[in-house]
């Protein structure tokens, strides 16, 4: 199962959070809330011209109270749900300008808010944290100056260049909190998508090796399957009048049978130890594939016109050799009984050409290819080649041309 990321964001109110975030959150909520409601208690409007700190009523703590709560939840739902705490901002700051109350320390809330919105929010909750910063420098300009003023007189030509300084302080001191949260945004959706692409690529190397794994172990197993069935049923028809035969018969299965185990259990210690390839059949090894076919009781015509010149590379050598056991297997299990199997190698100075032709027992078709065209196709296509397979004037042909030296 892949691991959730801690800090998705996602189009709805409320956010999938840790219990440890949850609280951590709350707990910096109530140490925020036991100091900011004595500071909102004692703060009370003495003048037109300004405000003094001092010792308040009980209504003036209830007040207090009340304003620096609304600002402690925002703050204690800022991850939760950025949106709702936007709003709660928002409640808290109209509540404080309805009864004439100064800034004050509860207001510090509103840039861990709008960071949040940036950062953790929906789409709507990014843009309305935006919103809210430019909105939010013109409210707290207007109110600074128009509304119960400490600059003396309220908004008039000799104020005007400060007020002007205070928007463009507070639009930054605002924006730089979203601006911060955007960046942290950012930074969360680029280390998702880096996540995202690793998990795609180990499922697609999953899969290569999953596809290697089946075609390592269908040519390994198929061939020599089809070898010991065919000389199974010879040598049970054989017993009741030659037991020579049947002895014979009995060699090849045995013979077979152990080189097959040989072959998986290479592979399976591969698998196991995650060892790069052990030794692997060559071109040499195909003398004894042929006699393999042959002992099975198949007439097997095998031509090889021109000759390798020198050493063909490892991969040419092992996708000739497994094409050419595929494609003999194919003869064996599907050929007409009576039929003789063609062999042709044509080791020219920039590639291969090789070609299977066998008597169709039915009308074959290459449209849909079994696991073991598809197999021999994909083995061409790795050493750089192609491959083509169907029937033919009643045969079925399997042509393959590998570059010699191409891509492995």
């Amino acid at each position: 199962m892949p691991p959730r990321p801690i800090l998705t964001y996602r189009e709805t109110v409320f956010r999938r959070l840790k219990t440890s975030q949850l609280v951590v959150d709350l707990a910096l909520a109530v140490v925020y809330f036991l100091i900011a409601w004595p500071i909102e208690a004692v703060l009370v409007q003495t003048g037109a011209f300004g405000w003094e700190y001092q010792l308040g009523s009980a209504g003036q703590v209830i007040v207090g109270g009340f304003i620096a709560a609304l600002f402690s939840c925002s703050l204690a739902v800022r991850r939760l749900s950025p949106l709702l705490a936007l709003g709660l901002a928002w409640v808290g700051a109209l509540v404080q300008m309805g009864l004439g109350r100064p800034p004050s320390f509860s207001d510090l809330a509103i840039f861990g808010v709008l960071f949040a919105t940036a950062a953790y929010g929906s789409r709507a909750a990014y843009w309305a944290g935006f919103a809210s910063a430019l909105v939010g420098a013109l409210v707290i300009t207007v109110y600074l100056f128009a509304g119960p003023s400490f600059a003396g007189g309220g908004l008039t030509w000799q104020t005007l260049p400060l007020a002007l300084m205070t928007l463009i302080a507070a639009a930054f001191a605002l924006g730089l909190s979203w601006t911060i949260g955007a960046l942290v945004r950012s930074a969360i959706r680029t280390r998702e998508t880096r996540v995202a692409q690793q998990r795609a690529e180990a499922e697609t190397a999953a899969e290569q090796e999953r596809v290697r794994i089946a075609r390592d172990m269908h040519d390994v197993v198929a061939h020599s399957l089809a070898v010991v069935i065919a000389q199974a049923d010879g040598a049970r028809y054989a017993a009741a009048s030659d037991l020579a035969v049947a002895t014979e018969a009995l060699a090849t299965i045995s013979t077979t049978a152990r080189s097959a185990l040989a072959d998986v259990r290479l592979l399976l210690g591969q698998l196991r130890h995650r060892q790069g390839d052990g030794p692997q059949p060559t071109i040499a090894d195909l003398e004894e594939l042929y006699a393999q076919v042959r002992a099975a009781g198949v007439p097997l015509l095998v031509d090889v016109d021109p000759a390798p010149p020198g050493e063909p590379p490892a991969a040419v050598q092992l996708a000739v050799y497994r094409i050419l056991q595929e494609a003999l297997t194919n003869a064996l299990r599907h050929g007409a009984p009576s039929g003789a199997v063609a062999v042709r190698l044509s080791w020219l100075p920039d590639r291969v050409e090789l070609a299977v032709r066998n008597p169709a027992a039915v009308s074959a078709s290459g449209d849909r290819p079994g696991h073991g065209i598809i197999g021999m196709r994909e083995r061409a296509q790795l050493a750089g080649g192609r491959l083509e397979a169907g029937a033919e004037d009643g045969d079925f042909i399997v042509r393959a041309t590998i570059p010699i030296g191409g891509p492995a």
